[in-house]
């Protein structure tokens, strides 16, 4: 049985749509998370927190989700990029960023042991 090449297009459109709709339900999970992080260590509201990411991205010219990424890298390690993390603390107007999230793990090479 072959398909007429009209339901392969249409097959391959929907393929797209699928994969274009499943990145950005990532994309969202990761933004809200981040707005998360700003909330809760730059004593904001959720839309002001979401201002903040949208503000952080167009300074630095750095794209949203990527922002958010970093803040969220940030809370598992620590480190983050001067230019966000001065970017962020200008839009909170204090230093909520500068250094390790609290309760973050300590990396240490000794065995605890």
């Amino acid at each position: 049985m072959t398909v007429p090449p009209t339901d392969v297009d249409q097959i391959f459109r929907l393929q797209e749509q699928v994969r274009q709709l499943k990145e950005a339900v990532v994309s969202h999970a990761v933004v809200d998370q981040a707005i998360g992080v700003v909330i809760a260590l730059g004593g904001v509201t959720p839309d002001e927190g979401w201002i903040v990411l949208k503000e952080v991205s167009q300074h630095t010219n750095i794209k949203l989700r990527n922002v958010a990424e970093t803040i969220l890298i940030w809370g598992r390690t620590g480190v983050m990029p001067p230019e966000i993390r001065t970017a962020l603390e200008d839009r909170l107007g204090r230093p909520a960023f500068s250094g390790p999230p609290p309760g973050s793990p300590r990396v240490s090479g000794r065995n605890s042991r």
